[in-house]
């Protein structure tokens, strides 16, 4: 069992940067690819950014390739999210979630662990 908690969300205006973070209890965090996804007011939960278990590989959605980077400290059972350049259009709440697999899915469904999200406001 793994429990997964956000934090680092905030206000923030357009340009800036918040880094946010993904406490994990339990031993078998290593194991787990770690993956972040959004969800704005009325619109369905999508795939930001992952990596897989080793860290080796990360995978970024189009809308924030180049902005945002995910990495991850498997001694700290963290996973983090950086993000810079914010826009008005990056505003929801983020989740990370955990799934013990080789790669990083992209599809909400196939992870196990959610957190409880952390609210990302980016004003113009």
């Amino acid at each position: 069992q793994v429990q997964l908690v956000e934090s680092g969300g905030g206000l923030v205006q357009a340009g800036g940067s918040l880094r946010l973070s993904c406490a994990a209890s339990g031993r078998s965090f290593g194991s787990y690819a770690m993956g972040w996804f959004r969800q704005a007011p009325g619109k369905e939960r999508e795939f930001v950014a992952g990596i897989v278990w080793t860290g080796a590989w990360r995978y970024y959605a189009d809308s924030v390739k180049g902005r945002f980077t995910i990495s991850r400290d498997n001694a700290k059972n963290t996973a983090y999210l950086q993000m810079n350049s914010l826009k008005p259009e990056d505003t929801a709440v983020y989740y990370c979630g955990g799934v013990i697999s080789g790669g990083v899915p992209r599809a909400p469904d196939s992870y196990v662990y959610w957190g409880q999200g952390t609210q990302v406001t980016v004003s113009s």
